[in-house]
C-alpha cells in the first residue's frame, strides 16, 4: 500500500478558508510568498525580483504586511503583486493551479496516475483553517484521505481556551486523524513551547489520543537570521525542545514533517548531518519524513542521486519503520511529477530491501495513523 503522508487540499488563496475573511487568508498568502525560497521575478520581462516587499520583517502574517495590492490571477493560478507600476509574482505555489486551489478530486486524479493508494492532508495558514472544509474531503473520498487537524498556534497565549475547543471539534466532531504543530514558526512568544504557558494546550492536545506531527523550523530567535549557520542551531535547539516535551508525554505518537531542512546542511554540495541531529530518535515513538523533492529540488536534478547518501544514512540511524514517504503535493510539481516523486526511491535506491522500501512507502505511515488491516485491504 503506497502512502503519501504529506499532501494538501486547498479552496481559492482568496476565499476566506476558515479565516474571518478573504482579507485576513491574503495577510497569510503575502507572508507565505514573503518569506519562501522560490525566487521572484517580474511579469513583463521575467527578471529576477526581491520578495522582501510583501511583509514587513518578522511579520509573519502577524501584523499588516506592506500594501502592494496582493491578489489572485484566477487565471493563470499565480499569486501577482504590484509596486512602482510594476507586476511581480513567485511560483510557491505551483503552476497550473486555477485560483490558486487545489481540490480533492484534482489530488486523487494525480494519485491515481501516480499509483498512490492513500494520502494524508497537512494544513498551513496559507492554504486556509477550515476543519470542516478537510472534513468533507475526507467524507468524499473516505477510502482514500486521512486529514491533519490545523492549530492556530499564533492565538495560543491570548486565546487558549478557544483553541482547545477548536481542536477538539476538529479531531472529535469532525473526525480528523492527526494534528499538526508549528512550534516557532506563527508563535507570538519565544519562550519554549513545550511548556509554560503552552502547558494546558498539550494536556489537551495529548488526550485527544492522536499523533502529532510537528514541522521544526530555526526557532524564534532565529527565524530572521540569513546565515545557514544560524538556522541550524535555532533547528538543534528546536530538536531539543522536542526531546523535552516526548519526555513529558512519553506515550505520544509524534513525527517530524518535512525531514530534515537540507538546505542548512549542504557542504560542497553534499548533504551533511551532524551527530546531535539523530538524538531525538533515541525516543521509539518518533518518525521522520522522507522528503528531498520539494526542499531541494530545485539545487540537485532527478533522480537526486545526492540525496541517496542521506536516506541510507537515514535508514541505518532510524530505522526504515520510522520514516515515511512524503511529497508536499501539489507542491513538490514544481520540481518533479508525483511519479517521479517515488521513482527516485523505487527506482534508484538500490541499498532499500524489499522489507524498507515497503515501510518508507507505506508501511510506517499506515502503522502511524492506526490504520486497520480492513482500510488497507480496500487498496490491496
Amino acid at each position: 500500500m503506497i502512502i503519501d503522508s504529506h499532501a494538501y487540499c486547498f479552496e481559492p488563496a482568496d476565499s476566506a478558508n476558515g479565516y474571518a475573511s478573504s482579507k485576513e487568508h491574503l495577510r497569510w498568502v503575502q507572508a507565505g510568498q514573503a518569506g519562501h525560497f522560490m525566487p521572484a521575478f517580474r511579469l513583463r520581462d521575467r527578471s529576477p525580483a526581491s520578495s522582501e516587499a510583501l511583509a514587513q520583517e518578522g511579520a509573519k502574517g502577524l501584523s499588516a504586511p506592506l500594501d502592494v495590492n496582493l491578489r489572485i490571477d484566477h487565471e493563470a493560478g499565480r499569486v501577482v503583486w504590484t509596486i512602482d507600476g510594476e507586476d511581480y509574482t513567485k511560483h510557491y505555489y505551483p503552476p497550473n493551479l486555477r485560483n490558486c486551489e487545489f481540490t480533492p478530486q484534482s489530488l486523487i486524479s494525480e494519485m491515481d496516475h501516480a499509483g498512490v493508494d492513500m494520502a494524508l492532508l497537512h494544513t498551513n495558514p496559507m492554504l486556509g483553517r477550515d476543519s470542516a472544509y478537510l472534513a468533507e474531503c475526507v467524507r468524499a473520498f473516505p477510502d482514500r484521505l486521512r486529514s491533519m487537524a490545523p492549530v492556530d498556534e499564533w492565538r495560543l497565549h491570548d486565546d487558549m481556551d478557544s483553541v482547545i475547543a477548536e481542536l477538539a471539534t476538529s479531531i472529535t466532531s469532525y473526525g480528523l486523524h492527526a494534528i499538526k504543530f508549528n512550534p516557532n514558526t506563527y508563535l507570538v512568544s519565544s519562550e519554549p513551547w513545550d511548556d509554560g504557558v503552552y502547558r494546558p494546550f498539550w494536556e489537551a492536545a495529548t488526550s485527544l489520543n492522536v499523533p502529532i506531527f510537528f514541522s521544526l523550523g530555526p526557532g524564534p530567535a532565529n527565524h530572521k537570521g540569513e546565515s545557514s549557520s544560524e538556522n541550524l542551531g535555532g533547528y538543534l535547539d528546536e530538536m531539543k525542545i522536542l526531546m523535552r516535551w516526548m519526555d513529558r508525554y512519553p506515550d505520544a505518537v509524534c513525527s517530524i514533517t518535512h525531514g530534515f531542512p537540507y538546505r542548512s546542511f549542504l557542504k560542497e554540495g553534499k548533504i551533511r548531518l551532524p551527530e546531535s541531529i539523530w538524538e531525538p530518535f533515541d525516543n521509539p515513538n518518533l518518525s521522520i519524513e522522507v522528503c528531498f523533492p520539494v526542499r531541494i529540488g530545485d539545487i540537485f536534478d532527478f533522480p537526486y542521486e545526492e540525496a541517496r547518501p542521506t536516506l541510507e544514512e537515514m535508514v541505518s540511524r532510524i530505522g526504515a519503520d520510522r520514516l515515511m514517504w512524503g511529497t508536499d503535493m501539489p507542491f513538490q510539481n514544481r520540481h518533479c511529477t508525483f511519479r517521479q516523486s517515488r521513482d527516485w526511491i523505487e527506482k534508484y535506491c538500490e541499498f532499500l530491501t524489499l522489507n524498507e522500501m515497503e515501510l518508507i512507502m507505506g508501511g510506517t505511515a499506515a502503522r502511524v495513523l492506526g490504520l486497520k488491516p480492513s482500510d488497507k485491504n480496500k487498496q490491496e
